[in-house]
């Protein structure tokens, strides 16, 4: 088995921060990419969103989505700047940055004018707010923006709670995965035409793309989208039930799971009743069926009732809290916590059998491979004292 990752080789030049753009290096770092992170003057502004911090002075949403990178710190909006970041891409094969619309065209860094023709194999991903052009074209964006435009936060909720942002960053977290799909995309492409080209993932489209089944069942049917809680508006039993300890979410897409339910639960004449004899009848009948359903799991233990039911083949999950999620057995056994040099996060979600991804680096202090970054560059001692003492190149954020 391969240590390097199916990645190795590859050069990524990471210009973005805050969420999608760092989620999507880290993937490609996860995989074995060099990736060098650029960072402004004053750092990404994600090393100082905390508490928590570690014994490091690293923040925890910094260090989710910054491993396995080098940081190098820079003002690329000076001449000595732009003279260091070009030098970097002379080698590169992906350039990732989110920078407001038209900024690297202000700085002479266009992809169109500038970097497409310097550096014809460059593939350059833009993650953008909204896009570059049509009605909001270059608005900023930030995660819960995105979840109130496109539609997400009115499908989250119920009608006694109202309209809920979803709890997680789902809409930059999806970006980050859509721009890693789009690099990959170009990078495969490129072994045919020699070329690379301009990769945009949008916080928007993402939003949109995400909005499954409502925006289908709405195109289909006319029908604008109700907040239905926990429950899901095509099936039936998919909703989330007390028990005497842990809630436990049923996820039934058919009618065998739903007669091993009821056989499960020990009330098998159940899944016999004409009400409940298919999902659209389920579904129409909803109400009488949580009925029945909240009955039966009154007494019942979450964790040991639902561990029954998965076994038999009923797809159902003890609502656990983080801290059980984490330290969990199948989530250990899975590799999907990795903890090194003081540092844990999540594992590497997409495994592969011969080339198998890794966390090697812990999330970078900042600058701290600035020197050798530019030494491995070509750069002299004398160059980078120079771009030190003329606020080029950082060690400490300003």
């Amino acid at each position: 088995m391969s240590s390097k990752g199916a990645l190795a080789g590859l050069k990524v030049v990471d210009l973005s921060r805050v969420l999608g753009g760092p989620f999507c290096t880290q993937m490609l770092g996860d995989h074995g990419a060099d990736v060098i992170k650029v960072e402004p003057p004053q750092g990404d502004e994600t090393r100082g969103w905390g508490p928590p911090y570690n014994e490091a002075g690293l923040a925890a949403y910094f260090s989710g989505t910054n491993r396995n990178k080098r940081s190098i710190a820079l003002d690329i909006r000076a001449e000595d700047g732009k003279k260091i970041l070009l030098r970097l891409l002379e080698e590169a094969d992906v350039l990732v940055e989110n920078f407001k619309t038209g900024s690297m065209e202000k700085w002479g860094l266009g992809y169109e004018d500038v970097l497409s023709k310097k550096f014809p194999r460059l593939i350059h991903c833009r993650v953008t707010g909204f896009g570059a052009d049509g009605p909001f074209g270059g608005f900023p964006g930030y995660d819960a923006v995105i979840q109130a435009w496109a539609g997400l936060i009115s499908i989250n909720g119920s009608p006694a709670s109202g309209q809920v942002r979803l709890g997680i960053p789902l809409v930059d977290l999806g970006t980050g995965m859509n721009a890693v799909i789009g690099i990959l995309m170009a990078v495969n492409e490129r072994h045919a035409s020699g070329k690379g080209q301009l990769v945009e993932a949008s916080l928007y489209d993402t939003g949109i793309q995400l909005q499954h089944p409502h925006a289908a069942n709405y195109l289909m049917s006319g029908n604008a989208p109700k907040l239905t809680g926990n429950s899901h508006p095509n099936i039936a039993p998919y909703d989330l039930y007390p028990t005497q300890t842990t809630p436990v979410f049923l996820g039934v897409g058919n009618n065998g799971q739903f007669a091993k339910l009821c056989a499960s639960l020990g009330e098998p004449e159940l899944a016999r009743d004409p009400r409940f004899a298919d999902n659209s009848l389920r579904v129409a009948n909803r109400d009488a069926l949580n009925a029945a359903l909240t009955r039966l799991f009154a007494d019942k233990d979450g964790v040991a009732v639902a561990t029954e039911l998965m076994a038999a083949g009923v797809p159902a999950g003890a609502a656990m809290s983080v801290p059980e999620a984490m330290n969990h057995p199948h989530t250990r056994h899975r590799d999907m916590v990795v903890e090194m040099d003081g540092y844990a996060g999540t594992g590497v979600a997409v495994k592969l059998s011969r080339t198998p991804g890794s966390a090697k680096l812990a999330p970078p202090l900042f600058g701290t491979a600035g020197r050798d970054i530019l030494r491995d560059h070509g750069f002299s001692e004398e160059e980078i004292d120079r771009f030190l003492a003329g606020g080029i190149l950082f060690e400490t954020p300003t």
